[in-house]
């Protein structure tokens, strides 16, 4: 009978849910060795390495569930009845998620390793491939707007979904520097307000009739 390995005396789930959270809080390169083992329960290295291999996977893991998580409700927000109140509703879920708790603000996918450097280029090319899913989970959501009739037939889908992307994208970084879910809301709401430019739309005056002249 082969001899079996030595239980894990951590609660791995647990412990990459901590690891996510420094991850999130100092990104990949502030976020050292040592400073992860604390947080995760005071590991030893042999156990570290035997449950998740090295700093690199153990981003990759940390990320997964992150996306899965918050950036999961945030999907879901798109799933409105209508292309418009999706978008909306990412906007505002992201406003409310990056400045949630009093934690980390922002978002783990888009400032945990912005600059590719020699030490991080794993985590790097890992962040960069899920932000660019952003805008191609928008642009489809467009898309099935234009199929169900409330996105215009020729609405510039793929240039809209950049731009609520960048949004997105902007929101993430004013959050981290400190800016208000009120600030953030009221970003959120502008941008919505440029919806039937992008899309199309002519506004209809509220005015009926032509213009009244003055009187002499």
């Amino acid at each position: 009978m082969a001899a079996r390995g030595r239980p894990r005396t951590f609660d791995r789930e647990q412990a990459l849910r901590s690891a996510m959270e420094v991850f999130f809080a100092r990104g990949f390169d502030g976020a050292t060795l040592e400073e992860l083992l604390a947080a995760m329960g005071g590991i030893a290295p042999p156990s570290f390495y035997s449950a998740f291999g090295s700093k690199d996977r153990l981003f990759r893991e940390a990320v997964d569930l992150y996306y899965a998580t918050m950036g999961g409700v945030m999907r879901a927000a798109l799933e409105a009845p209508t292309a418009r109140d999706g978008v909306a509703g990412l906007l505002h879920e992201a406003a409310t998620r990056f400045c949630q708790g009093d934690g980390p603000r922002g978002c783990l996918v888009i400032l945990g390793a912005l600059n590719a450097t020699r030490g991080n280029k794993e985590a790097h090319d890992y962040l960069h491939g899920l932000r660019q899913e952003g805008p191609a989970i928008i642009r489809a959501r467009l898309a099935r707007g234009v199929t169900d009739g409330d996105v215009p037939a020729g609405a510039p889908v793929a240039d809209m979904a950049s731009f609520y992307a960048t949004v997105v994208q902007g929101l993430a970084l004013r959050a981290r520097d400190g800016a208000s879910r009120q600030a953030l809301m009221a970003v959120a709401d502008a941008a919505m307000a440029a919806w039937d430019p992008l899309a199309g739309k002519k506004k209809v005056s509220s005015a009926k009739g032509a213009p009244r002249r003055r009187r002499s």
